[in-house]
């Protein structure tokens, strides 16, 4: 009953939690603008219809992020306390420049965007979704900061243990921020692409033929292969930084144990950090180096650098960010091999009907895999910046408070309870939308069959 671990856990189980709906409406506003002006230029009612649908996932994920928000912020004075205490004078500023310039934001327009549609002229009702999308991405940013800002600090002087900002410049766009900014917009861009895509997919196999559930699938499936090659490269920019600014975390992706060039891109192995070894390993040779450093025989950073003299471990654990690294670029070359051969089948043959129906299927095995990858590189980042909770300044350790394990322990297990009936009602929600939807498909009515014991009447009579 660690404290420590314990309130790790939490944290963990929090923010994983409340990443999982930003990420949605972070993008989502943005397609719900392309919706509505599509709709404004062409006057097709089937942008209307994908935008009334889509409003509503918008607002359930938004409802769903604030509330887990605030119960996260709760978490700053309750469990780490030594993180405002060391570090306020940065973090508060910025978690105030997001409520005010952001949240705000959202918030006066998000009535509008909702339920003006016929109630305001239709410049305004367009103008306030643009707002609100505009909101989520500015509120994605100063988070991101501060994020970006506690994996590379810069813009800062110490005072008796206490951060002090000398540099604002340098602490908004510290070393890490574009990099991370640009990997987190792409990947909520992709998490919606693939959710539309795959709840499109799932009314195309309930039988919905609509023009709406066409377009939608469509698109889903463009913006994915328009975006998921921007993001491996932005990946690969985002991995070249890590390494000149975080080499353990990027030595514990890797599973590299020796400084040395030549490295091996390990594809699966078992990573024993006690034994500092891979076991059952599968790698292909020197391609690692090839990708860090682009050269064969380039150095890469080795685990057993970050070994004290006196056999403590400077290194975040090894297991859990290997394997989430691998999990987060699997899905992404899944996400790659779907998207553009769907495109191609849709292109090639005659639009979703030229998709065979596997890849239907695959869509609807996919609609959440955006959520996963997300997953997966959020806890590369932060189990990778560990024993650091703000890189060379505070360590994990020294930021927790004094409550005791059963405390935190009891918290935790009402949380998990908690967010397993929100998760279970969200998902519940949405498949219920997607089959309304589907049965008021009007190229596909819902027409109830006569009872056998009723005469039908026949022309004429």
């Amino acid at each position: 009953m660690d404290p420590l671990i314990l309130s790790r856990i939490q944290f963990a189980a929090n923010i994983s939690f409340h990443i999982l709906f930003p990420t949605i409406t972070i993008a989502l506003g943005w397609v719900l603008l392309f919706f509505k002006l599509r709709f404004n230029a062409t006057g097709a009612e089937k942008w209307m219809d994908a935008y009334r649908f889509w409003v509503k996932v918008f607002a359930l994920s938004f409802a769903l992020g604030v509330v887990s928000g605030i119960t996260m912020s709760f978490q700053f004075g309750t469990n780490w306390p030594g993180f405002m205490e060391a570090v306020g004078n940065v973090a508060g500023p910025l978690l105030a420049y997001e409520i005010l310039t952001a949240f705000f934001l959202e918030a006066a327009f998000l009535g509008i965007m909702l339920f003006g549609f016929r109630r305001v002229p239709g410049w305004l009702h367009t103008t306030a979704t643009a707002l609100v999308a505009f909101g989520t991405t500015l509120s994605a940013f100063w988070i991101l900061v501060l994020n970006s800002w506690m994996h590379t600090p810069a813009g800062y002087e110490l005072r008796d243990g206490v951060v002090h900002a000398t540099d604002w410049f340098a602490i908004v766009f510290n070393p890490s921020m574009p990099y991370r900014l640009a990997h987190m917009l792409l990947a909520s861009g992709l998490t919606v692409s693939f959710l539309i895509a795959g709840f499109s997919a799932m009314r195309w196999l309930w039988g919905d033929r609509s023009d709406e559930v066409r377009a939608t699938l469509r698109f889903g499936a463009t913006l994915g292969a328009i975006l998921i090659p921007i993001q491996i490269y932005a990946g690969d920019m985002h991995g070249l930084n890590t390494l000149e600014h975080q080499p353990a975390k990027v030595a514990a992706m890797e599973g590299n144990w020796e400084t040395q060039g030549n490295v091996p891109l390990v594809l699966f192995a078992i990573p024993d950090q006690e034994a500092r070894e891979n076991r059952m390993e599968i790698a292909i040779p020197s391609v690692a180096s090839l990708i860090l450093t682009h050269s064969f025989d380039g150095e890469v950073p080795g685990l057993n650098d970050f070994v004290a003299e006196d056999g403590t471990i400077e290194h975040p654990p090894v297991a859990p960010v290997f394997y989430a690294f691998r999990v987060m670029v699997g899905l992404g070359f899944a996400m790659l091999a779907l998207s553009w051969s769907s495109v191609w089948l849709m292109r090639r043959g005659r639009g979703v009907e030229g998709l065979p129906r596997p890849w239907i299927y695959a869509f609807v095995g996919m609609a959440f895999s955006g959520w996963i990858a997300t997953l997966a590189g959020w806890y590369v980042t932060e189990i990778g910046r560990q024993p650091w909770l703000v890189t060379g300044v505070l360590t994990t350790r020294e930021a927790v408070g004094s409550v005791t394990g059963g405390m935190v322990a009891s918290t935790l297990a009402a949380y998990l309870l908690v967010y397993a009936g929100l998760m279970t009602a969200y998902l519940g929600t949405l498949t219920y939308l997607a089959r309304k939807a589907a049965r008021h498909d009007p190229l596909t009515p819902d027409v109830p069959k006569p009872d056998a014991g009723i005469r039908v009447l026949q022309p004429g009579e």
